[in-house]
């Protein structure tokens, strides 16, 4: 019996549907109802829970299957991020805890009040879980990584189709979608497991220097606790630092309102540049086989993106990590300013907050190697000497009016060179009021009298020959 290639049988003579077929090759010859969902979640860097994988397939299978509004199911996000919280134990928050969040959030607040011209927040301080950390902030992680997610799942999907045989992609038809949707589903099962991860790591609601929750002071009892094991100092010390340096972010970004916004949206302008390498989402497309999920993982984790930066990219990391420095100096030296007489241990405590936030936790590495994007402040050593430095020249007041708005904010070149701001702003001001000047003469038509034109009230010089002169012609 003749085959038609169109309709391709198997051994038994039973039509083989050309699409299953293609993706039984594209999945390693195993094909998609074989699939094992250990090899998935491995390849995604998932820990090998049987009951977690076997829901989590059933959900890719649904996803693979279905349409969505976009390319990225932020729901398997959701759900695997909160899975990954509760993996390492994730015990709700008691009454105790809740207290003693709250008193300490309370004295924070009182202890930055001599140091700050910007107003207390009014806000209640909380204390999460893990796993209310995960649905305070993930509105906000969906947000920042909404345009890099699209560009994967969408460079994974034309990939895809380009691997397949001219007289495949006419048979595509609707499940055209199922293809954009398995670049969405390893992406946001990736994504799941950094936000997861992270949310055992961070101590507070703006730990990594960006208003994930917008209008809340939050701890985390659990992970505060994680934070002092083996520094041999005062739990109480260690909850009252940490609390001080929250205490100051959300008294910043509330009372500073364009913040928050100035801060996502340079990182909003970063991941829209992102450039996806096509070769190496190609290589994924070819190699794609469950037996080898070492592979994809390193390609999405490690080479999806492209090395090089546009200069747009470049502008706006510059722009992103020169605030990211200003907001945690300005936090590092409130926090100092606040502690340095009622915790012996402040100075210790600080210096290894300085440190932490300088090289990052696991979770935070793999988090920046997913987005392409490291949210550390590299120069928060130099910026807390520019608002140390302002501090003696303008005093309180005026140190902290630098934030009434972003055009008044410290530059990169500012933080090479603290001392000398001051002078700098004054010399901008001038130039600035100069064009001001200018401009008002403008508006007041001064620039429509001629510049040889004599004043009226100054007398004209006499021309020789004038008979009103009192002397007469030169001899």
């Amino acid at each position: 019996m003749s085959s038609n290639p169109s309709n391709p049988s198997n051994d038994d003579e039973t039509p083989k549907d050309p699409l299953a077929e293609m993706l039984q090759n594209l999945m390693g010859g195993q094909g998609m109802g074989n699939i094992d969902p250990a090899e998935l979640a491995k390849a995604a860097g998932l820990p090998n829970d049987p009951n977690l994988l076997q829901q989590m397939f059933a959900q890719v299978q649904a996803m693979m299957s279905s349409t969505s509004d976009g390319p990225v199911n932020w729901q398997l996000a959701h759900d695997n991020a909160r899975r990954v919280a509760a993996a390492g134990g994730d015990p709700s928050v008691n009454s105790q805890q809740a207290r003693e969040i709250d008193e300490a959030l309370r004295l924070a607040e009182l202890w930055l009040d001599p140091v700050t011209d910007l107003p207390s927040t009014g806000l209640i301080g909380r204390a999460w879980s893990r796993a209310e950390w995960v649905e305070a902030t993930l509105g906000t992680w969906k947000r920042l990584t909404e345009p890099v997610a699209n560009s994967v799942a969408n460079a994974l999907s034309n990939a895809l189709s380009q691997q397949m045989p001219e007289e495949m992609k006419s048979m595509m038809g609707g499940a055209s979608s199922m293809l954009q949707n398995m670049g969405g589903a390893i992406f946001g099962m990736q994504l799941g497991q950094a936000i997861g991860a992270l949310s055992a790591e961070v101590v507070s609601s703006t730990d990594i220097g960006v208003p994930l929750a917008d209008l809340e002071m939050a701890l985390l009892p659990a992970n505060v606790a994680k934070f002092g094991e083996g520094l041999s100092l005062p739990e109480n010390d260690i909850r009252l630092f940490l609390a001080v340096r929250e205490a100051a972010h959300a008294r910043l970004f509330v009372q500073v309102p364009w913040l928050r916004g100035h801060l996502l949206g340079a990182i909003e302008a970063y991941a829209r540049g992102i450039h996806i390498d096509m070769s190496r989402v190609e290589d994924l497309a070819r190699d794609l086989d469950p037996s080898n999920p070492e592979g994809i993982q390193e390609a999405l984790s490690q080479g999806v993106f492209t090395p090089e930066r546009t200069p747009a990219q470049t502008a706006a990391l510059e722009k992103l990590e020169t605030a990211l420095a200003l907001v945690e100096g300005w936090v590092d030296e409130l926090t100092a300013e606040a502690t340095e007489k009622v915790l012996p241990s402040a100075t210790a405590l600080r210096e290894m907050v300085r440190r932490r936030r300088a090289t990052g936790g696991p979770a935070e590495h793999a988090f920046s190697s997913l987005v392409g994007l490291e949210l550390r402040p590299r120069r928060l050593r130099d910026a807390a000497t520019l608002w140390a430095t302002l501090k003696q020249e303008r005093g309180i007041e005026g140190r902290d009016a630098i934030w009434h708005h972003p055009d008044l904010l410290p530059t990169g070149e500012d933080l090479d060179d603290p001392n000398g701001f001051s002078e700098r702003r004054r010399l901008a001001e001038a130039s600035d009021s100069e064009v001001d000047d200018a401009l008002q003469k403008l508006l007041s038509g001064g620039y429509d009298t001629p510049d040889d034109a004599a004043a009226p009230d100054e007398p004209k010089a006499p021309e020789d020959g004038d008979p009103d002169s009192e002397s007469g012609p030169t001899k």
